[in-house]
C-alpha cells in the first residue's frame, strides 16, 4: 500500500521535508505539497529589494519544476483547515486525504500589535512589503527627514531589522542625503545584539561601535504604543518623528492552524510539539519550521520579545521530521530528537556591504562554542550563502546543509 504524505507549506521547512521524505521512502510514498504561492522565496535577501540590489525574481525559484523532477505533486492553493480525526485537509481546491501530515506553513505577521503599525510602518518580510518600501524610498529621496527602524514588542526577527538598518545607512550615504537624516533604531531587546538568543560574545560591544561609527541613535528595551502618520510613540514615553519607518512586528500562527481547533495550538497560534517535532496528540502529524512553538529561554525585560525563527533551523527541522516519519513507518520507537535551541546557530548578518558572521554549536545557551566575526570589507559570504541555497533548491539537493 502506497502511503500518502501531505505537506502544507513549501518554503524552507516544507520543501526540505517533502524532498527528504520522497528520497528516503521513494516509491512507497506519494508526497503532495500544498502552498498558495508558486515560487520558493529566499526570504533573507528581501532586505536588499528596497534598495534595488535584488529584485524578487532573482531570489525566487518556481516550485513546480523542482517538485515534479523529484516525483512530488505540487498543488497551488490555500489550505483552509485540517480534521485530524478524519485525516482530511480542506483547501480552496477540494479535500486531500493523508496518512502523514507535515505542517510547515510558516507564520502570519501580527500587524495589529499596536495602532497604526499596519497603516504607517513598512514591513520588508514579504515581497509586497519590500516593493512598497522601495517605492516609498524613492519618494523619500525628494524630501528626506528622520527615520525610525526597528522591531515592536513580541517580535523575534531582530536580525533582519538590524540588516535593514545598516543597509539603509549605506543607502543614505550613496544617495548623498545622510546628513539630512536622523536615523533611529528601536528594539525590545534588553541590550543591542541580544537577537532573542541572549547575545554572542562581544556582540553588544560590536553593535554599539557600529551605532557610534554610523551615527545611529538607539533605544533598547522599548515597545511601540502607536504609530501615527509622522511619529512612532514608544513605551518609554518618547515620540520619535519620521518620514520613513520600518518595523518588524511579531509572528503568530496562520489561519490554517487557527481554523483547525483539534490541533490545540498555543495562544500565539503555533504548535506545541515534542523534541521529535511530532504532535503531542496525533502521532501522524508533524510540525517543521516557523510553525513550531518555541518558548524563549531567557528572562524578559519590561518589554517582551521572542526568539529568532530563521531559514537554517527551519531547514534542519524539516530534515528531522522526514527522518522521524521514516523511522515511525518502519516501526521504530526511538525517534530523532533535537530541540530548537540545540540546533547550531549559523547566520550571516549583512551590514551594508559589510557583514557579521555568527556561529555557535547551539542557538540557545548553554553553548560550548560561540563567535561573531566582523567582515568590514564586503558581504561576500552573505552573497555566497544566497547563491548556494538557491542552487541547492533549484537542483533538489535537500540533503545538503
Amino acid at each position: 500500500m502506497i502511503m500518502k504524505v501531505l505537506v502544507i507549506g513549501g518554503n524552507f521547512a516544507g520543501m526540505t521535508a517533502a524532498m527528504e521524505v520522497k528520497k528516503k521512502l521513494k516509491g512507497s510514498v506519494n508526497v503532495t505539497v500544498i502552498d498558495r504561492n508558486p515560487d520558493f522565496l529566499f526570504i533573507p535577501s528581501l532586505i536588499w529589494v528596497p534598495f534595488g540590489r535584488r529584485n524578487v525574481a532573482q531570489i525566487s525559484v518556481p516550485r513546480r519544476g523542482v517538485f515534479e523532477k523529484a516525483g512530488i505533486a505540487f498543488v497551488q492553493t490555500i489550505a483552509l483547515s485540517v480534521d485530524p480525526d478524519t485525516r482530511i485537509v480542506t483547501t480552496e481546491q477540494g479535500n486531500f486525504e493523508y496518512d502523514q501530515l507535515i505542517i510547515a506553513t510558516g507564520p502570519k505577521v501580527k500587524h495589529d500589535i499596536a495602532p497604526g503599525v499596519k497603516e504607517y510602518a513598512h514591513y520588508i518580510g514579504h515581497p509586497t512589503g519590500a516593493l512598497a518600501a522601495k517605492a516609498a524610498l524613492e519618494e523619500f529621496k525628494k524630501n528626506p527627514g528622520p527615520m525610525v527602524i526597528g522591531a515592536t514588542q513580541n517580535a523575534g526577527c531582530m536580525g533582519a531589522a538590524y540588516e535593514f538598518l545598516f543597509n539603509m545607512e549605506k543607502w543614505l550615504r550613496e544617495q548623498k542625503i545622510r546628513k539630512k537624516v536622523d536615523l533611529y533604531w528601536v528594539t525590545p531587546e534588553t541590550f543591542l545584539g541580544h537577537f532573542g538568543i541572549e547575545g554572542m560574545p562581544m556582540g553588544e560591544a560590536m553593535l554599539k561601535k557600529f551605532m557610534q561609527m554610523f551615527n545611529i541613535h538607539y533605544r533598547t528595551g522599548v515597545g511601540v504604543t502607536e504609530v501615527t502618520p509622522d511619529s512612532v510613540k514608544l513605551t518609554n514615553g518618547e515620540s520619535l518623528p519620521f518620514k520613513f519607518t520600518m518595523l518588524m512586528p511579531p509572528f503568530v500562527g496562520v489561519d490554517f492552524i487557527a481554523n483547525s481547533p483539534k490541533l490545540e495550538a498555543t495562544a500565539n497560534g503555533f504548535l506545541d510539539v515534542g523534541l521529535d517535532y511530532r504532535h503531542r496528540k496525533y502521532s501522524n502529524i508533524w510540525a517543521a519550521g516557523l510553525t513550531v512553538n518555541v518558548v524563549p529561554p531567557f528572562k524578559q525585560g519590561e518589554v517582551p520579545f521572542s526568539v529568532p525563527k530563521t531559514g537554517y533551523p527551519s531547514d534542519e527541522t524539516g530534515k528531522i521530521v522526514a527522518e522521524n516519519i521514516l523511522r515511525s513507518i518502519n516501526g521504530e520507537t526511538k525517534l530523532k530528537e533535537k530541540s530548537w535551541g540545540k540546533i547550531p546557530g549559523v547566520c550571516i548578518m549583512d551590514a551594508g556591504k559589510k557583514e557579521v558572521i555568527i556561529l555557535s554549536d547551539h542557538l540557545f545557551k548553554p553553548r560550548n562554542f560561540a563567535i561573531m566575526i566582523p567582515n568590514v570589507f564586503y558581504d561576500v559570504n552573505k552573497v555566497i550563502l544566497e547563491k548556494y541555497f538557491l542552487w541547492k533548491i533549484r537542483n533538489g539537493y535537500s540533503s545538503l546543509p
